[in-house]
C-alpha cells in the first residue's frame, strides 16, 4: 500500500492522540517500566483484496439449426443435464413427413441407377446412361442425408454436463433457426472473476498468488490460478480478470456467488520495517515512535512513516527506523521527552499491555 493508506486506519488504530510534551527544567527525571521491542524487518508481501464473483468454466447459448415451433422443453432451471440429453424438441411432423418422401424417392432413383451401372458393367449402357445415373444417384443422396439431417435437428442435445441456466423460450413459441433457447452453465471447473482497476491491471506481471474466500466456507481460502485477464477495459476502466478455482473438494459453489479475493504480490527487494500498531503516537500532527537506546539514555521521539496497517496487529514502516532499533511499544501517550524508562523482563512483556 501506498503511505497515504495511513491516513485511512490512523483513526481507527489510535484512540488518542497527544502532543508530545517536554519535561519542566529542574524536574527530578521519572524513570519508568516500559514494554520494549525490537525493529524487524517485514516478512510479509503486499496484498490487494478484491470482490467477486463465481462463474462456471462455460456458459453458452444452445439454439436450433433450424427454425419452427418449440413441442417441449423437459428440463427446469436448475436441473443437472447430461451432456447428450434432450433439452428441448421442435414439433417435428412437416420434417418427418418431408424425409418420408424423399426416402421413397431414394429407393427409387437408387434402384434405377444400381440396374444403369450394372448394364454399363456388361457393356450394355452407355457411358451417358451411367453418368447420369450415378449423378443422380448422388444428387438424391445428398436430399435424403439433409432431411434426416433436419429430423434429427429437432431435437436439441446438451453439448456438456451442466446444469440448465434459463429456460428462454417456452412450449409452443415459434423461434429462428440460431436463436437462442436454453443457456447452459458447465458443471465442469469453477472459476472466480475480479475487475482491476488500471494501476493494478498494470502491475499483474508482480501478482504471485491468489486466494478466495466464500460465504459457504469462510474458513477455507480457496487457491486461484490466473487464467486471463481482458485487454481492454468497460466504460469505468475496469479489467475483467479469471481466476480458475484450483480445489474446491467439500466446498459447495454455484454461479453468482460473490467471493472476496486477495491477491498477494512479488515481494520487492528494499525490505520495510515493521513495528506493533501500539508504538505509534502523533506529535506535531504526524506519526512518531519512542526509541529506547539504553536505561541512561532519555527518550527520543522519532517521526517515522507508516505503509500498510494489517490486521495482525503491525504496521509497516518506510522510513524513520531500522532493524534492530528498540521502540516503546505500550503506553506511548503517557511518555513525554526526557523521560527514562526501563523495560520489563521478557517473560513479564507477554502478559503486561502497558506501563508498570
Amino acid at each position: 500500500m501506498r503511505k497515504n493508506s495511513f491516513k485511512t486506519g490512523w483513526a481507527l488504530t489510535i484512540l488518542a492522540c497527544v502532543s508530545c510534551g517536554r519535561t519542566h527544567q529542574g524536574a527530578e527525571p521519572v524513570v519508568r517500566t516500559a514494554r520494549i521491542d525490537s525493529v524487524r524487518l517485514s516478512t510479509l508481501a503486499e496484498r490487494s483484496v478484491y470482490p467477486g464473483r463465481v462463474c462456471a468454466n462455460t456458459e453458452v447459448n444452445v439454439s436450433f439449426r433450424i427454425a419452427g415451433v418449440i413441442e417441449q422443453v423437459p428440463f427446469a432451471e436448475g436441473a443437472f443435464v447430461r451432456r447428450g440429453a434432450v433439452i428441448a424438441e421442435l414439433d417435428a411432423r412437416d420434417f418427418r413427413v418431408q424425409l418420408e418422401a424423399t426416402e421413397a424417392e431414394y429407393q427409387q432413383v437408387k434402384a434405377t441407377a444400381e440396374r444403369v451401372i450394372e448394364l454399363y458393367q456388361r457393356g450394355s449402357a452407355t457411358r451417358s446412361d451411367y453418368e447420369k445415373a450415378v449423378y443422380g444417384l448422388e444428387q438424391i443422396t445428398a436430399k435424403y442425408d439433409h432431411h434426416k439431417n433436419q429430423l434429427a435437428d429437432t431435437r436439441l442435445a446438451a453439448p456438456f454436463d451442466g446444469y440448465i441456466r434459463e429456460r428462454l423460450h417456452e412450449t409452443g413459441e415459434t423461434v429462428a433457426a440460431g436463436m437462442p433457447v436454453i443457456s447452459m452453465i458447465g458443471a465442469g471447473e469453477w472459476q472466480v472473476e475480479i475487475n482491476l482497476p488500471v494501476q493494478e491491471y498494470a502491475r499483474r506481471n508482480e501478482f504471485e498468488r491468489f486466494e478466495a474466500i466464500v460465504s459457504t466456507a469462510p474458513d477455507r481460502p480457496l487457491l486461484l490460478e490466473a487464467m486471463e485477464a481482458a485487454p481492454k477495459g468497460n466504460a469505468t476502466q475496469l479489467y475483467r480478470m479469471r481466476l480458475r478455482i484450483r480445489q474446491s473438494a467439500g466446498i459447495m459453489l454455484a454461479a453468482g456467488m460473490s467471493a472476496e479475493v486477495t491477491v498477494t504480490h512479488k515481494r520487492k527487494e528494499k525490505a520495510v520495517c515493521e513495528i506493533p500498531v501500539s508504538a505509534l503516537f502523533e506529535c506535531d500532527g504526524s506519526p512518531h515512535v519512542w526509541i529506547f537506546a539504553s536505561e541512561e539514555a532519555p527518550l527520543e521521539a522519532r517521526p517515522v512513516c507508516v505503509g500498510e496497517i494489517r490486521r495482525d496487529g503491525y504496521l509497516t514502516v518506510t522510513e524513520g527506523l531500522r532493524e534492530g532499533e528498540r521502540v516503546v511499544t505500550a503506553g506511548v501517550h503517557a511518555l513525554r521527552d526526557g523521560m527514562k524508562v526501563k523495560p520489563l523482563p521478557p517473560a513479564s512483556q507477554t502478559n503486561v499491555g502497558g506501563l508498570l
